[in-house]
């Protein structure tokens, strides 16, 4: 009862209002760059897509929303909030196509067509709807790969459970003939991934299980390299390539699941990943990934609350380092960053469900 009572009491810790604007001062961002607020009242800010014209829209989870932002004089300050869409089912993840946009829902995925000419009055029609309609990890991460496909996922509808192969997958969607396909199984909730703009490896981000105690198991970061599509990342039998699970881990060899390309830390609940293509950050930043970790919600002391940069050579992480810290200190959440997006003038949005917020980090010019 104790443990439970806990749980509640850090879970209502984790809803209570936040002033976005507090939080610059909080924040602790690398050498050479800014982090200032592109926008605030974003209700459950979650992912980010930006259109050619540079309307930013933005999803949400608890809240059901999906919000146009428009900075009209380019100042990196959005100075109009648009509610397109409301009362949906955890619209958490969207994602832009020949000027249409896509927003995933539980079951489903609906397109708002040409939707910068139909910010008044925009109506939807439905592409896909056959996706399971567990609430449990239902929430999605979307975006189109190189190669034209949806890439969607489907999380367990539990903490740790076997379940047949509608869940615990990452599909790709062709929007037009409805085919679908799995591009990694095995994993339990992945809330965030991007294509290598170079080499279009796909990595993406997973959650490891809880229940296990503070320290383990690690979350993941994880890559299908070429030729390696529907490969196992070991959920719900082995974590991090390195752990049997107590109970699903019996009779199961750690070496027949791929093992992450990185294991972080327990809990840190790493969601939005991004690799940066844009030109105004230093040269050295070019095609390195930014790590949101959301952060925990069940250790005994908080892991996680921070943006990371996973600096990866020829297909491996060789360094993992903070780059902005300070949404959550002395064990008070300040803020929970989500999912990231470039604006055309190279400057990165970041999400924050916590605060309710979208930030714009760019470089100080010399």
């Amino acid at each position: 009862m104790k443990k439970i009572l806990t749980s509640l009491l850090s879970l209502s810790l984790l809803s209570a209002p936040v002033m976005a604007k507090d939080i610059l001062d909080k924040l602790t961002v690398a050498d050479g760059f800014n982090v200032s607020l592109f926008a605030d009242d974003v209700e459950n800010a979650r992912q980010i897509a930006v259109s050619k014209k540079g309307i930013v829209y933005v999803g949400s989870r608890k809240a059901g929303n999906v919000y146009a932002l428009i900075d009209h004089n380019s100042d990196g300050v959005a100075d109009k909030k648009i509610v397109i869409a409301k009362g949906l089912e955890m619209p958490s993840g969207l994602a832009i196509k020949d000027g249409d946009l896509y927003v995933a829902e539980v079951s489903r995925i609906i397109r708002f067509k040409e939707i910068d000419k139909h910010l008044k009055a925009p109506k939807f029609e439905v592409v896909y709807d056959k996706f399971p309609t567990d609430r449990h990890h239902g929430w999605k991460f979307i975006s189109f790969a190189p190669t034209g496909e949806l890439i969607v996922p489907v999380g367990v509808p539990c903490n740790i459970c076997a379940e047949d192969d509608k869940y615990g997958r990452i599909f790709s969607l062709d929007v037009d003939t409805k085919e679908i396909k799995t591009i990694a199984k095995g994993v339990r909730n992945s809330v965030g991934f991007d294509y290598h703009p170079t080499t279009h490896a796909f990595w993406f981000s997973d959650n490891g299980r809880d229940m296990m105690g503070d320290d383990m198991p690690p979350c993941e970061i994880n890559r299908v390299g070429e030729g390696e599509e529907g490969a196992h990342y070991g959920f719900p039998y082995v974590h991090a390539g390195a752990i049997l699970d107590p109970e699903f881990g019996k009779g199961k060899r750690i070496a027949d699941y791929k093992s992450p390309a990185l294991a972080l830390g327990a809990h840190v609940a790493p969601l939005g990943i991004h690799f940066y293509n844009g030109k105004q950050f230093p040269a050295n930043y070019k095609e390195q990934l930014f790590v949101a970790e959301h952060g925990s919600w069940n250790r005994s002391k908080k892991s996680g609350y921070r943006v990371m940069l996973a600096n990866v050579e020829q297909g491996r992480i060789t360094k993992y380092t903070p780059f902005i810290t300070g949404f959550m200190q002395n064990e008070e959440t300040f803020g929970r960053p989500v999912a990231f997006a470039e604006l055309a003038d190279g400057s990165l949005l970041i999400s924050d469900d916590y605060a309710n917020a979208i930030y714009r980090v760019s470089a100080k010019k010399k």
